[in-house]
């Protein structure tokens, strides 16, 4: 009799997010990833306790791979560091509609508002090159956030077609608009 073929957290963890870009987050069930790797849903239950469980997983990987456009975009040198982020955003969204769906516009009710690594770090690039105050940075970025997040938006729906040099012109137009706004609120605020 031949060895049985060991499936491992690993193996599920990437059948999962594969199933997610294919089909969309409602295809992420014990038993689409059971077909999927060819096997019973016993491989599932017994490498995560429950599905909540496998499905916070394939967020956080999809988490991890959203991450990655953010470095890459950044180290291509192409746009500011700032810029890159909001960027990598959109491309993310564009190239990775499932996933971006899963982690962006899924149904947040009763989760806290999650202050990730990414937020914090465009938080203190507005401070840096600004020379805003932590709550007016963190306002502009919220600001800007909520515009690029209506871009990636538009075209992980499919609701419209952008090409990059608009995409980039509409990010830097929202950034200097916001930005002047900002500081010129600073300095009303400081001469008082």
């Amino acid at each position: 009799m031949p060895p049985k073929v060991k499936i491992t957290k690993e193996d599920i963890i990437n059948a999962a997010i594969q199933l997610v870009r294919a089909n969309g987050a409602s295809a992420l069930n014990a038993r689409g990833i059971a077909a999927f790797l060819n096997c019973s849903t016993q491989p599932v239950f017994s490498n995560f306790t429950s599905m909540v469980d496998l499905e916070q997983e394939t967020i956080n990987t999809a988490y991890q791979m959203y991450l990655d456009f953010i470095k890459n975009e950044a180290e291509s040198g192409k746009y500011p560091k700032y810029k890159a982020f909001g960027m990598a955003y959109i491309r993310f969204a564009k190239e990775e509609r499932e996933l971006f769906k899963l982690l962006f516009m899924r149904d947040r009710t009763g989760e806290d508002f999650p202050v990730t690594t990414d937020f914090s770090e465009s938080v203190g690039i507005i401070m840096s090159s600004c020379g805003l105050s932590r709550e007016s940075a963190t306002l502009m970025h919220l600001e800007i956030w909520s515009c690029v997040h209506g871009i990636a938006v538009m075209l992980a729906t499919s609701f419209l077609t952008l090409d990059w040099e608009t995409i980039s012109g509409m990010i830097s137009d929202i950034y200097f608009g916001v930005r002047e706004r900002h500081l010129s609120k600073e300095k009303d605020n400081g001469s008082n």
